[in-house]
């Protein structure tokens, strides 16, 4: 069950980052990655939902798209949805 609750974070996350990419900057991940110093390929494994992310890589994403951190979270909330949980109570 985590796993599955991992895959849906991760590509949540993946979904975020590229909607902030084409939306705020419109830069192509090729000159995002070299912009902002971030290994393309790790880039495009986190956009496709196929790497796990650090905090502070996702905090550089952010900025380097343009938004703060915690509206970057806000987003990735909204796009999991109301009742994603990580932990079962």
């Amino acid at each position: 069950m985590q796993d599955d609750k991992n895959v849906i974070f991760r590509t949540a996350l993946g979904k975020v980052l590229q909607e902030l990419r084409k939306t705020n900057k419109n830069k192509s991940l090729n000159k995002l990655a070299l912009e902002y110093d971030i290994n393309k390929g790790s880039l495009s494994k986190l956009e496709r939902g196929v790497y796990d992310c650090r905090l502070s890589t996702a905090w550089k994403l952010a900025e380097a798209n343009g938004v703060k951190f915690s509206e970057f979270a806000q987003l990735l909330e909204k796009n999991l949805g109301e009742k994603f949980t990580f932990i079962d109570l």
